[in-house]
């Protein structure tokens, strides 16, 4: 049997964590949590690839490879383009790859703006507010799923 391929594409100014408003969004960095994510993969036997972009084409280009590279999961916290995407939603809709999306604050708890995502409705599910953790419950899902 196949091992299970798991993709984490990671949005906007996630580049920045560890010292972006740690706040909202922690104190570890995006190199720390893709690590545990790789951790967590690799004892499982399960192939991880991670993506940052802070160009909403380059994700989209991404998703849209999604229909060829065949993954079976995908993990994404869109950041900013959760608000302002119809392009990657398009994109999401078109492959049909079951998500997940993450958000590392507590989306609602925040400025209005915030309160809407194009995604959500077409999610398997959405995780917010639970910092770094919302990735590794995430991930235990697709892995299991």
């Amino acid at each position: 049997m196949a091992s299970k391929s798991i993709l984490v594409l990671h949005g906007p100014n996630l580049n920045l964590l560890g010292e972006r408003e740690p706040q909202h969004y922690g104190n570890q960095t995006l190199e720390d949590i893709n690590q545990a994510l790789k951790n967590i993969a690799s004892a499982k036997s399960i192939q991880l690839e991670t993506m940052q972009s802070n160009s909403e084409a380059d994700l989209v280009n991404k998703i849209q490879s999604l229909s060829k590279e065949k993954f079976d999961f995908l993990i994404i916290n869109p950041a900013a383009y959760t608000h302002t995407s119809v392009a990657m939603r398009d994109a999401l809709s078109a492959v049909k790859v079951p998500f997940i999306e993450v958000h590392l604050s507590n989306v609602y708890a925040r400025e209005p703006f915030r309160h809407h995502s194009y995604f959500s409705d077409i999610a398997v599910a959405v995780i917010s507010g639970l910092g770094a953790e919302g990735y590794v419950a995430a991930l235990n899902f697709a892995i299991n799923a």
